[in-house]
């Protein structure tokens, strides 16, 4: 299945799920939570408030090497949204890509799209925990806090 025929499914539109393309064009759906929801929305503020030189973006697609990826929130610069607008799904990541771990979410799962974030682009992969705990990644590995935006990572 192409991302076209997922988001133009009206069967699709109303799900209550998180929906992705692994890399055979296979649907896989996440079930979301308002827990979850609520840190998407704080992650998001955060981001606005912290980075106001860009947009952010909530259940961003990502073509990536193994499928359409969906981060649950990102942050793309004005530089970003000059050149790919609103393409959907982007061929490229953002710069800030965040993934909110949901019970759902096996860490090889998670650190699979850390990589593939990265490998699409993004300067930032920041993991959120419901602990509160924030997690971030750089092409160089596990950082202690953003390089972009720390302020933006109080959740």
């Amino acid at each position: 299945m192409e991302w076209s025929e997922v988001i133009n499914n009206p069967i699709l539109q109303d799900l209550p799920f998180k929906i992705e393309l692994n890399k055979f064009g296979k649907i896989l759906m996440s079930p979301a939570s308002n827990h979850h929801g609520r840190m998407q929305m704080k992650i998001g503020n955060n981001l606005s408030n912290s980075l106001p030189n860009g947009v952010v973006i909530s259940e961003c697609s990502i073509q990536t090497s193994e499928g359409v990826k969906v981060a649950d929130v990102a942050w793309a610069s004005n530089e970003f949204i000059s050149t790919y607008a609103y393409k959907t799904p982007y061929p490229k990541a953002p710069e800030i890509c965040v993934e909110i771990v949901s019970p759902s979410n096996s860490k090889i799962e998670i650190s699979n799209k850390v990589n593939l974030y990265l490998a699409k682009g993004a300067k930032e992969v920041w993991i959120a925990y419901d602990d509160g705990q924030m997690h971030t990644f750089t092409h160089t590995g596990l950082i202690v806090h953003s390089i972009l935006a720390s302020k933006a990572q109080n959740i």
